[in-house]
Formats: C-alpha cells, sequence, structure tokens
C-alpha cells in the first residue's frame, strides 16, 4: 500500500472509529445525567423528611436545629423568618419533586400561614425569633428584627402564592404588610440591619455589601416600591479603595447608574477576578440565587460572579489540599460558626478545613459534574445519614457536627428543585410583580471581571 493510500485508510478509520465512539460517549453522558439526577432525588426525599418530623403540626413552625447526641435526638424548638420561608419554599420544592401531593403541599402551608396572621409583629415585620409549639416570641434570645431574616420570609410568602393562587390572598396580605421602610437610612440609601424593639433603636451597622444574602431583602423593598431603585446602586460592590483595612485594594472605575456613582470594583484571586463577599462564604454570594433569576438575567454581572465563586471556591480547596470543598457558614460539634473560602472576602472568615454540604448544592446550575464528585466525597465522611447530610465535616480530622439545620435543610432542597425543575422556585418568585418589577437592575449591570 503507498503512502497515499494508507494516509487515507488511516483518517478513513479514525472517522469511523469516532462515529462509532460519539454514541458510546453520549449514551455514557446521559447514563451518568440519570443517575446524578436520581441520586439529587433521593437526597431530596431524605432531606424533606426533617421538615416532615421536625415542624410543629399545630403551628406549621419548623424547629431551628436538630443533633444527634448521645443522649438521643435534641430538638432546638424556635424558628426564625428564615427558617419559616425555607420551610415554605421546601415544602413547594418537595410537591415540585413529587415527594408529596399537591393536597398535602397546601394543607401544610395552611397551617403556617394561619400560624403568621396571628404572630406579633413590628410594622408587619417579623421577629427574629419565636417558640414553635404557640408562636410566641422568644424574649429570652432578644426582640430583633432583622432585614434579611425578613427577606426570606417575604421571598417563601412570594413562592407560595404563586405556586398555589388558593393561597395568593394570604401570602400577598402579608406581603404587602411588611414594611421594610422603617428599616431604611434614606440619607446613606443602605438598610440598617435591623431594629432593637427592647432598646427602640436600629442597629448602628449598615448592610452596605451588595455581593452578601441581604440583597434579597433589597430586591424585594424595591420591587414592593417600599424604598428607591437608586437604594440597589448605593451598595458596595467593593468596598471604597480608600479602606486600607480590607484583604485587598480592589480596582476599578466608576460607572453612572440611574444618577449613582457605582464604583465597579474587582479582587483578584489566582489570576481570576471577582466581586467579593463579606467573608467570603458560599450562601452570602449563591443563596440569592435561589429565588432571583441572576443567572438568567446577570449574565454579565451577579450570574457571572456566581460562577466565580463556584469556581474560585473549588481552586481554594485544591490549593489547600482539602479532599472536598464548600465552605460556608454551619454547625460544629459544639455549636455553630462561621467558614468560607478566605480570600474571596473582604474580611475573611476562616474556612478552619471544615466544610458543609448546603456550599456544594448552592453551586449546582454552575458546576453540576464538580457537585456530583463533592457529593461523593462527602459521603465518604459518612456524612449522609437520617435527613439527608449531615450539617458539616472537619475535612482533616473526620469529624462530623452531627447537626441538621433547617436553613441549611432548606437551600439543599431548592437548589435540588432549581437544578431538576429547570429554575421552578426562582420562576415562581419571577411571576409576581414584586419578583418582576427589578428585573432590569439585574439586566443592565456589568462587572469589570471579563
Amino acid at each position: 500500500m503507498n503512502k497515499g493510500k494508507f494516509a487515507s485508510f488511516i483518517l478513513t478509520l479514525g472517522l469511523i472509529l469516532n462515529l462509532v465512539a460519539a454514541p458510546m460517549v453520549s449514551a455514557s453522558n446521559a447514563g451518568n445525567e440519570t443517575a446524578f439526577r436520581a441520586e439529587l432525588k433521593a437526597v431530596a426525599s431524605k432531606t424533606f423528611k426533617y421538615f416532615q418530623e421536625n415542624t410543629d403540626p399545630n403551628t406549621g413552625m419548623t424547629y431551628d436545629e436538630v443533633r444527634i447526641t448521645e443522649k438521643g435526638m435534641q430538638e432546638a424548638k424556635r424558628t426564625s423568618p428564615t427558617n419559616i420561608g425555607m420551610y415554605m419554599m421546601s415544602t413547594v420544592s418537595a410537591q415540585q419533586l413529587g415527594l408529596i401531593s399537591k393536597t398535602e403541599a397546601v394543607k401544610r402551608l395552611q397551617v403556617t400561614l394561619d400560624t403568621l396572621g396571628k404572630l406579633e409583629k413590628w410594622n408587619g415585620l417579623f421577629y427574629n425569633w419565636y417558640n414553635t409549639d404557640d408562636g410566641s416570641i422568644k424574649k429570652d434570645w432578644g426582640q430583633f428584627i432583622s432585614q434579611v431574616d425578613n427577606g426570606w420570609l417575604s421571598a417563601g410568602l412570594i413562592v407560595v402564592g404563586q405556586a398555589y393562587a388558593e393561597l395568593r390572598g394570604q401570602t400577598s396580605k402579608l406581603v404587602d404588610n411588611m414594611n421594610y421602610q422603617p428599616l431604611y437610612d434614606p440619607e446613606v440609601g443602605q438598610f440598617r440591619g435591623g431594629y432593637d424593639v427592647a432598646k427602640g433603636k436600629l442597629t448602628d451597622h449598615h448592610y452596605g455589601m451588595f455581593y452578601t444574602e441581604p440583597r434579597v431583602a433589597s430586591y424585594i423593598a424595591i420591587g414592593k416600591g417600599d424604598v428607591p431603585k437608586e437604594h440597589w446602586w448605593k451598595l458596595y460592590r467593593t468596598l471604597p479603595k480608600e479602606w486600607d483595612w480590607q484583604a485587598q485594594i480592589p480596582q476599578g472605575s466608576n460607572v453612572l447608574h440611574d444618577g449613582v456613582n457605582v464604583f465597579e470594583g474587582t479582587y483578584e484571586y489566582n489570576g481570576v477576578k471577582f466581586v467579593p463577599s463579606w467573608g467570603g462564604s458560599m450562601f452570602e454570594g449563591l443563596m440569592p440565587g435561589i429565588v432571583l433569576k441572576e443567572k438568567e438575567l446577570g449574565t454579565k454581572a451577579l450570574g457571572l460572579n456566581n460562577k466565580r465563586h463556584v469556581e474560585l471556591q473549588i481552586a481554594y480547596a485544591k490549593e489547600k489540599g482539602y479532599p472536598a470543598w464548600g465552605f460556608s457558614p454551619s454547625a460544629t460539634p459544639t455549636g455553630y460558626s462561621e467558614f468560607a473560602a478566605t480570600p474571596l472576602g473582604t474580611s475573611g472568615y476562616k474556612d478552619g478545613a471544615t466544610v458543609t454540604a448546603h456550599a456544594s448544592f448552592l453551586a449546582l446550575e454552575y458546576a453540576p459534574e464538580a457537585i456530583r464528585k463533592n457529593i461523593k466525597a462527602l459521603k465518604g465522611f459518612n456524612m449522609y445519614s437520617k435527613y439527608g447530610f449531615y450539617d458539616s465535616v472537619n475535612v482533616e480530622t473526620g469529624e462530623l457536627a452531627k447537626a441538621y439545620l433547617a436553613l441549611d435543610q432548606g437551600m439543599i432542597m431548592v437548589s435540588i428543585a432549581n437544578y431538576l425543575k429547570d429554575g421552578v422556585i426562582r420562576n415562581y418568585f419571577h411571576s409576581d410583580p414584586i419578583g418582576q418589577k427589578p428585573e432590569e437592575l439585574l439586566e443592565r449591570e456589568v462587572f469589570a471581571i471579563h
């Protein structure tokens, strides 16, 4: 055979092998995705069991935390507005995933809504801690009105109202009555952290950082008309350059948005530009995306930044030599602490070699293959138990925090529902006028991280 014919033969053979191999690779990928989706649904089933077994049947209020101890299961029978919001969205998620019927979902949520209507409030906003058995304020934990926690309750109510028309009258009334204006400082253009009812005093601090979880309440307050849309631009993308105590001195330039001069600054880690959160944790950055269409609408800003934070959390764990990743505030064996991929924050929390499952699930829509591998790694630490994943593990010592938190269970549930059902919870949220009105704020911005 001459060289020309031989080359032609090799080329033809290569094409044939590629044609044969392509369907095999495609079938393999499809099989992996099918298996992964089944695994996620199994995780959701166990995770929702937490809400089924640890929510007071008379009040519809979920216990803040359950710990597995030598003396058995210890239930923290208190709850917060965030927990209530996460329970409501988890119930909608469970129905969407086929874990419960619509009848059961509505029945459960009706109990919760009836209780919410009776709870003591301040300007329609909810106190930060209630006893789950009777809905009384847990006064030994103070009498605080939290901006961020009320934001998550508002989000849950909006989602429920859009998912079940028969409940919309109740949810709309509660949301309409939640007046965020008294927590807003018009001179600064930012929210105070909250209000201490007993002291009759707003907090001294403001929620100034944009890439943190309070942006959900900011978005909702703008959507309701409680605060002007200029508030969105008054939040710090990075802190001002002259604040030299921060982790890095940001680089960037000023851009005018709705008459507001916005410093579009960035940090850099491993040669990658990003907009930092306060502490560098996953839930600060990605929790808002369970209801806000940041991935879909903020393709040049929040959605892109979310993707960067996922990639950089993975890179940080690799740099540290950890066998798993996912850094976010979580339970510890003796309590609760803040953990993060330290370089990603303005004032970064330590990582403590502590990884929490909810951080992985929040990242599902940005890095599904990496999450699939990380779930396997987490299960290798014996984290997977009765209600899904224990809240955290020290990846250096293998020590588990044998606790389940309503907040973290809720993030896992909603993240799985969004992934398996094409953003269903976000779609419900944005179907409401409150979710629709500020959408252009998500679309217009361009972070300097391209």
